[in-house]
């Protein structure tokens, strides 16, 4: 899961599909693709309202999406379309290419629809953008 500071979406998504997969099958983690929050734990919003639904993503550190994670994941999922010109930028192969996937698609296939950045807003983003991810994650975890 790569957003763009690791702090807000990607960490939801991580923690969103950890809740409905086996970790034992499946690993999931999370990047950004800036170094501004290497270390930190996720914005206080995205672990509230994680909390509201029984997910705690407070043990989560951000880490900037590198090269070598082509070679440990199978899927890439990014949040945005600026997400996925840059983690494409990092990519050494086309089958590197192949596993980049904006991860909105699964719920509205090739309309390549961005999570927006909740950022800069109030809660109700945080809010928006977990009912996005819960539903999106809901289909990966089938697929998987």
């Amino acid at each position: 899961m790569v957003c763009l500071g690791n702090i807000c979406r990607s960490p939801l998504a991580e923690g969103i599909l950890k809740s409905k997969i086996d970790s034992s099958r499946v690993y999931v983690d999370s990047a950004g693709t800036g170094h501004w929050h290497i270390g930190d734990e996720p914005d206080k919003r995205s672990i509230a309202v994680g909390k509201k639904y029984n997910i705690d993503i407070t043990a989560q550190r951000g880490r900037q999406f590198s090269a070598t994670d082509f070679d440990n994941f199978d899927l890439i999922y990014v949040m945005d379309n600026s997400n996925m010109e840059d983690v494409l930028a990092l990519a050494k192969t086309d089958l590197d290419k192949k596993k980049v996937k904006l991860i909105l698609n699964e719920i509205f296939p090739g309309e390549n629809v961005d999570v927006p950045d909740p950022y800069f807003g109030g809660d109700l983003g945080f809010e928006n953008v977990f009912k996005m991810l819960d539903e999106a994650c809901e289909k990966i975890a089938d697929q998987l």
